[in-house]
């Protein structure tokens, strides 16, 4: 059973079969388009797409508007690129590059308040431009904000287990591309990824944090799925549309 009114991260704990998609387009209009379609998340992809602060800030605004959860792929770990995305309006970040236990635990300092972390400002977006008051504010960071901590280093694989019980990590990410190359090869199909999918899943299970990853296509995610993914990236706005313009220009091309 899902329910789209309950907040993301109660839906990753609970286990719900979660789809988003990553934005690569920095358009309010590319945004609000796939807010209507029935997926459960968005990720806006500050890290390889080209998305600046002014676009991030008007993409926040929109998903806000309509109380649909947005997540950031941030460029890095660092406490500024956290603060940024998470003052605008995201309802949480995707870090790249988490491959050890000190990264991680940095990762989700910067992203709660409290000493050492983030820092508070009543006048954000996020935080409804100084009509909420402080521990109402608090309390709404604690229930809502994720952190997905992104595997796809063999040094993350690793150190899974360990980054896995850190808290304040809400969930493992793996990146299949990333991993793979890394490992030398040139496609998803090989047995290095899998053996690491293994062994971050069951540190996710372990600690009780959701499993993450992006996929091709809803192909892809039901063969995945048994190695415990429950929350899945399907490819990119960009892919979508070259896969329908393909689809329709061959079904033109092949008319009789």
């Amino acid at each position: 059973m899902t329910d789209k009114r309950r907040p993301l991260r109660a839906r990753m704990q609970a286990g719900e079969r979660l789809a988003g998609t990553f934005v690569k387009t920095p358009s309010v209009a590319v945004v609000e388009v796939l807010i209507l379609s029935g997926l459960d998340f968005l990720t806006l992809d500050a890290e390889h797409a080209p998305f600046d602060r002014g676009a991030m800030d008007a993409c926040m605004a929109i998903a806000r508007a309509y109380d649909f959860p947005v997540l950031v792929r941030v460029q890095d770990g660092s406490p500024a690129r956290i603060l940024d995305a998470l003052d605008l309006g995201a309802t949480g970040i995707v870090v790249p590059h988490v491959d050890s236990v000190g990264k991680a635990r940095a990762v989700a300092a910067a992203a709660r308040f409290g000493p050492g972390g983030r820092g508070y400002a009543g006048s954000t977006r996020w935080a409804g431009y100084t009509t909420q008051r402080m521990p109402a504010l608090l309390a709404r960071s604690r229930e809502e904000t994720v952190v997905l901590a992104q595997i796809e280093e063999p040094a993350g694989v690793e150190a899974a287990e360990e980054i896995a019980a850190v808290a304040g990590i809400d969930a493992l990410f793996i990146g299949p591309s990333d991993l793979s190359v890394a490992y030398g090869h040139d496609s998803l199909d090989n047995p290095d990824l899998f053996a690491a999918i293994a062994r971050v899943g069951r540190a996710a299970a372990g600690n009780g944090k959701t499993f993450a990853t992006w996929v091709p296509n809803a192909e892809v995610a039901a063969q995945w799925a048994g190695h415990g993914f429950t929350m899945f990236v399907v490819s990119s706005e960009h892919g979508w549309m070259l896969q329908g313009a393909r689809e329709t220009a061959k079904a033109i091309h092949d008319l009789s």
